[in-house]
């Protein structure tokens, strides 16, 4: 199912003869190769030999190699180097720091650093709250991990998660204007993150947690937001959350269908799954079944982690039992947020008419998109090269935004929910269809749409509120 795409770009510098036909044999083993080329440009050209540039997209690092093999095979042809453009993005960082006041004179450095300088920190000692008006603080948040769950990667360490975090960061400044900084921490002990979270906190108006393991990530949210007074935000459990209860939103409304009608299957019971599902109940779900890797999540199961009994006492309302395709069986709604190809067309065909199909694995969705298309009506993948992407980029930046602006202490699942319904708003009802059910990832509408709604919710809820349910508190969500 994989096509070339830029995640795999390469370009190639290439020495070739200069004949006629030298650009029509260089394109034409690249196409052989199964490459899709992206550029071709003229570096150097005299009478013995040309140069060009050549950039063609592949589908995997080993496809990129078989591609640089087919055009060095070529008569004369000589690929001096290769270029991997996604390497190049990331080549010394992808963010930086700059200044936001003029450093050009005595007088700049007085007022900026000392002695001027030291009339702020009074100013903020005497009163604390300054410190979001008067310093970074007032936009900054934190975007915090341990490396243990980075995208499908697994468990690969702090250093390794950087570039992650890089870009999290990175797009929280282009779609919100937030600025961000990744803190990717040197342990998986629960009480070591807590602790330097706790004491980095003065920095920063907001965390966002970010690519930290199930279940030790439920503790860690649930506990910052006992100790902290600024929001605390797992984008892996509420930022899938709000996208795909948006998602199912229009998509619903393009099958004409409610959701309180609804037999809903959510495949993958960890931070996404979790969340999706608490946040589903909130949206009037009243007929959801979990499913892991041991099948269907029923109340009799032995050694369930908290989050998990949790899950089980408010799903599975019929007490059914057995395997993901015994759940999908007469459905209307499969979520998936687990692994690759484990669900197949024939159990689609069985889910009930107008199906929705949302194959979130990412990269190799629970089903081949096109196999789901064949039975469902609506089908969403997390994937760029499908319709109906849904990505954590439509929620986040302007959930922080909202909170920043609001000088919010906290986020609720009202806010959450409030969230959902804006970004669902975004798609007008001339655009929405089956392959247009959340808008795209560069709409400029999302992040301020999104952002209103946190502050109208904070207006609301700002300064507290009533105890989440048991199934909240245990998977950390509420005050």
């Amino acid at each position: 199912m994989a096509v070339p795409g830029p995640g795999y770009s390469i370009t190639m510098r290439i020495a070739a003869p200069p004949s006629a036909t030298a650009a029509g044999d260089l394109t034409m083993a690249v196409g052989r190769a199964g490459g899709v080329i992206t550029g071709f440009d003229v570096v150097e050209s005299t009478a013995g030999q040309m140069v060009v540039d050549l950039s063609t997209n592949a589908q995997s690092q080993d496809h990129a190699n078989a591609i640089t093999d087919a055009v060095n095979e070529l008569p004369g042809v000589e690929v001096r180097k290769v270029s991997d453009r996604t390497f190049l993005v990331h080549l010394g960082g992808k963010i930086e720091v700059n200044s936001k006041v003029p450093l050009r004179t005595r007088d700049d450095l007085s007022r900026a650093y000392t002695p001027g300088v030291a009339r702020i920190c009074m100013a903020i000692a005497a009163n604390p709250d300054d410190a979001r008006r008067l310093t970074i603080k007032r936009n900054t948040i934190a975007v915090v991990t341990d490396g243990t769950a980075v995208l499908g990667l697994g468990n690969i360490g702090p250093a390794a998660a950087l570039p992650v975090m890089e870009g999290k960061a990175a797009l929280f400044k282009k779609f919100a204007g937030v600025d961000a900084w990744p803190v990717c921490l040197d342990t998986t002990d629960t009480e070591e993150i807590i602790r330097t979270v706790q004491v980095l906190a003065p920095v920063y108006a907001g965390i966002n947690l970010e690519d930290i393991a199930a279940p030790r990530c439920f503790e860690i949210e649930a506990r910052l937001r006992e100790l902290l007074d600024i929001p605390v935000f797992h984008d892996d459990q509420h930022g899938t959350a709000i996208v795909v209860v948006a998602a199912l939103r229009n998509a619903l409304r393009v099958v004409g269908k409610k959701i309180q009608d609804c037999k809903i299957v959510v495949s993958g019971v960890g931070a996404a799954g979790s969340a999706i599902i608490r946040l589903l109940l909130r949206s009037g779900a009243a007929d959801i079944i979990a499913n892991d890797i041991r099948g269907i999540v029923t109340r009799d199961r032995a050694d369930m982690d908290p989050n998990m009994a949790q899950i089980a006492e408010v799903t599975n309302k019929g007490d059914l039992h057995g395997k993901l395709a015994d759940a999908v069986a007469g459905a209307d709604v499969f979520v998936g947020v687990s692994a690759p190809n484990i669900l197949h067309g024939k159990d689609v065909a069985t889910m009930n008419s107008d199906a929705i199909v949302f194959a979130l694995a990412n990269p190799d969705p629970e089903i081949d998109p096109m196999e789901a298309q064949q039975h469902a009506a609506v089908v969403a993948t997390g994937r760029s090269d499908y319709p109906n992407q849904i990505n954590n980029v439509l929620a986040f930046p302007g959930v922080f935004r909202g909170l920043l602006d609001a000088q919010a202490h906290q986020i609720t699942d009202e806010m959450l929910l409030a969230a959902a319904e804006a970004l669902a708003d975004v798609v007008s009802d001339d655009q929405l269809n089956a392959s247009y059910i959340v808008p795209s990832v560069f709409d400029e509408k999302v992040a301020p749409a999104v952002a209103r709604a946190i502050v109208s919710a904070a207006g609301v809820h700002h300064g507290g509120g009533a105890k989440e349910s048991a199934l909240m508190a245990a998977a950390g969500t509420g005050d």
